[in-house]
Parts: structure tokens; C-alpha cells; sequence
């Protein structure tokens, strides 16, 4: 699978936050929700279209690929896991901004670790 940016990592996020809540999503609400033009949308869904994640064409509803939905998946995991772990461990105010920037940056492999770590740590916590 063709690797992706982390703005395109940013874009299929939010189109999957879309489909799962609508079933579709609309460049109107990808610019709102990232906060960035609807042109820049525009060309990033050409390039996820490109890649074989999304299914998109001008003036259209924006749909995932299974590709596209398996990708995204994995990055709303990352997400949330690395945001459960900065807000509940560590509690930092600003746990999901922290989250959105290191999830880029952080291998499956260490993502597994620090899932355990926090299995563990909840755990712990209970007894």
C-alpha cells in the first residue's frame, strides 16, 4: 500500500469520521472540520483518489475504497490510542492536538506497546 503524507493521513481521518457519522463525506465539511480552503480539499481528495483510497469526483459525495477504509482505521486507532494515553495517563490538556501531530510519526509496532502499556497500566489501576 502507497504510503501517505500526514496531511493525507489528516484528510481519510476526517473522511472516515464523516462516512462513519453520514455515510458520505462533503468538501464543505472536510474544509470546516480541518480548517483549511475547500480547494486545498479538492486537491488532496484527487490525490486520495489517485492513491485508490476514496472514491471522489467533482461536485460529488466522497466515499471510502476498502483500501481507504482499512488505512483510515488504522490511523483513527493510532489516534485515539496515542489521545487515551495522553489524556489518561499523562493527562495532558491538550491530549488530542499532541495526538494528531505524533500519530504520523508512530509504527504499528510501537503503537501495539504502548496499547499494552496503557491494558497494563488500567489494570493496575482497578486493583
Amino acid at each position: 500500500m502507497e504510503r501517505l503524507s500526514h496531511s493525507q493521513e489528516d484528510y481519510l481521518e476526517e473522511i472516515y469520521i464523516q462516512v462513519l457519522e453520514s455515510g458520505f463525506a462533503k468538501v464543505t465539511e472536510i474544509a470546516k472540520s480541518l480548517n483549511v480552503k475547500k480547494a486545498s480539499v479538492t486537491a488532496a481528495l484527487i490525490q486520495l483518489t489517485n492513491k485508490g483510497f476514496i472514491n471522489y469526483s467533482p461536485y460529488s459525495l466522497v466515499t471510502l475504497t476498502s483500501d481507504g477504509e482499512k488505512q483510515a482505521k488504522k490511523i483513527l486507532k493510532k489516534h485515539k490510542t496515542l489521545n487515551e494515553f495522553f489524556s489518561e495517563i499523562l493527562n495532558l490538556n491538550d491530549a488530542s492536538q499532541i495526538a494528531c501531530k505524533v500519530e504520523h510519526l508512530l509504527s504499528d509496532k510501537n503503537l501495539e506497546k504502548i496499547s499494552k502499556f496503557i491494558k497494563n497500566y488500567k489494570d493496575i489501576k482497578k486493583n
